[in-house]
C-alpha cells in the first residue's frame, strides 16, 4: 500500500519541490494549501492520481486535524519566511502556533508514524567566530528578526515534544537557493536578479559567512530524515559556507561578466532598508531589504552538516555547482541577461 504523506506549506518554495520528489518516489501526497495560495509550483492534481489538494491553514486547527486523517508521514514545512512584515504578530501565530497545532493533531490521529519538521538555521542562532553544529542552542539574548525569534521558540517546542514521545525529527536548512519560486524563501535568486539588472551595483554588507543549501539537496535531506532520521535528533541540512561576496564573484565567473567593484556599507544598506519599509507601508508590497536583513548581515551563520552526511547520507553540492545550474535557469526565465 502506498504511504500517505501530508506536506504543510506545499505551495511554498521548498514545499512544492518536496511534493514533486515524494510523488516521483511513489508516495500518495496530500498537499495542505490555503485557498489563496499560488499553486504554480505544484503539479496539477488528477482524478485518482497521487496528489490531493487539501485546503486549510496551520493556524486553523480543525482544517489541519482533518488533513491528518489517514496520513502516515507529516512534513511540516509551512512557515512565514520574511525578514520583515508590517504585522509581526503573524510570526508567532504561524511559526509557533502552527507547530503546536501539528503536535496537537498528531496526538488526536492514530495513523501518523513520523513528523519531519522544517526548522531553520536561524533557530540555532548566529555562529560569530566559529562553525556551528547540532549541539548549538540559541542564546536568545537578541534576535535579528521576528522570524528568527519565532523559529527559536518553535525549536524548543519540537524538542520538548520529542522527549514526550512524539516521533518528530527537526531538520535545519541553511540559506536555500535553486530553481523554483523566486520568493523571499529563495533570496539568493532575488539578489542575483537585482545584481544582474544593475539595481545592486556593489557587494552586499560585511564579509560574513552563510551556509548555502541547494533546494533539491534539502528536499533529499527531508526524505532521508523520514527514512533514517532518529526521533528527537537535530539534523543540519546546510551546505557550503560562503559569503554573498563569494556568490557574486562566482556568478561573475560562471557568466563571464564583471565583478562588483565596491562594497556597499551596511549603514547605507540600513538607511535604504528604512526607506523601503516606509515605501512598503504605503504600497503594501514587501521590501527586498529591510533593517532586520541588515542585522542578519552583521553576523556569521556558518554550520557543519557532517552529522546529516553521516546519518542521512546527505550529500550537498558545492555553491559553484549550484550556481552553474541557477544562473542559466534565471536567464531562461528572462529575469537576468548575460551573453
Amino acid at each position: 500500500m502506498k504511504k500517505v504523506v501530508l506536506v504543510t506549506g506545499a505551495s511554498g518554495y521548498l514545499g512544492g519541490r518536496l511534493c514533486h520528489a515524494l510523488l516521483n518516489q511513489g508516495y500518495f501526497v496530500k498537499a495542505f494549501v490555503r485557498k489563496t495560495s499560488d499553486l504554480s509550483s505544484l503539479p496539477p492534481p488528477t482524478d485518482g492520481g497521487s496528489l490531493q489538494l487539501v485546503y486549510g491553514d496551520v493556524t486553523d486547527y480543525p482544517s489541519l486535524l482533518e488533513a491528518f486523517s489517514g496520513c502516515h508521514i507529516v512534513f511540516h514545512a509551512a512557515a512565514l519566511v520574511e525578514p520583515w512584515i508590517p504585522d509581526p504578530s503573524k510570526f508567532p501565530s504561524v511559526n509557533v502556533g502552527g507547530l503546536r497545532n501539528v503536535l496537537k493533531a498528531y496526538k488526536e490521529t492514530n495513523s501518523v508514524e513520523k513528523i519531519v519538521y522544517t526548522s531553520s538555521f536561524f533557530a540555532l542562532g548566529p555562529t560569530d567566530g566559529h562553525i556551528g553544529d547540532e549541539t548549538q542552542v540559541h542564546p536568545a539574548k537578541f534576535f535579528c528578526t521576528e522570524y528568527e525569534k519565532s523559529k527559536a521558540i518553535a525549536d524548543k517546542i519540537a524538542l520538548e515534544a520529542a522527549t514526550e514521545g512524539v516521533p518528530i525529527v527537526p531538520v535545519y536548512p541553511g540559506v536555500i537557493y535553486g530553481p523554483g519560486k523566486v520568493t523571499t524563501g529563495n533570496v539568493v535568486s532575488l539578489l542575483l536578479v537585482e545584481r544582474f539588472n544593475g539595481r545592486l551595483p556593489g557587494y552586499l554588507g560585511a564579509e560574513k559567512g552563510f551556509s548555502f543549501s541547494h533546494v533539491d539537496d534539502v528536499v533529499q535531506g527531508h526524505i532521508a530524515a523520514m527514512n533514517k532520521g532518529r526521533v528527537g535528533e537535530r539534523y543540519l541540512l546546510t551546505g557550503e559556507n560562503a559569503s554573498f561576496k563569494d556568490v557574486f564573484d562566482l556568478a561573475a565567473i560562471i557568466t563571464n561578466t564583471g565583478k562588483p567593484r565596491f562594497r556597499i556599507p551596511l549603514l547605507l544598506v540600513e538607511a535604504y532598508g528604512w526607506l523601503s519599509v516606509l515605501f512598503s507601508r504605503i504600497t503594501g508590497k514587501l521590501p527586498l531589504i529591510s533593517p532586520p536583513t541588515v542585522y542578519v548581515l552583521r553576523h556569521q551563520w556558518a554550520y557543519t552538516c557532517e552529522k546529516a552526511k553521516l546519518e542521512l547520507d546527505y550529500n550537498p553540492r558545492s555553491l559553484k555547482e549550484g550556481l552553474t545550474e541557477v544562473l542559466p535557469w534565471l536567464k531562461s526565465l528572462g529575469l537576468i541577461k548575460y551573453y
